[in-house]
């Protein structure tokens, strides 16, 4: 039951960071529940693990990361599409 938790807990991350920063992202479910992951990663690293927490996520730090990988990943596809045109 934990890794499912975990799961929903990154797909919820992962699906917040894409709305404040008014991007989708690509994949959908699946998407959102690897950028919360990564995000989750990523903010664990940067931020360390303080707040809130929630089947072993940082729920601050989390959504601090996945903001700054969704925000990076649609750089990284933008400048994709501008290259493959």
């Amino acid at each position: 039951m934990g890794f499912i938790l975990y799961l929903i807990v990154g797909g919820i991350i992962g699906w917040l960071a894409g709305l404040i920063l008014g991007k989708n992202v690509p994949g959908g479910v699946i998407g959102n529940i690897i950028a919360g992951i990564i995000g989750a990663w990523i903010g664990g690293e940067l931020l360390g693990s303080f707040g809130p927490s929630l089947a072993g996520i940082a729920i601050i730090p989390a959504l601090l990361g996945a903001i700054i990988f969704v925000f990076l990943l649609s750089l990284l596809l933008r400048g994709m599409r501008r290259t493959s045109h």
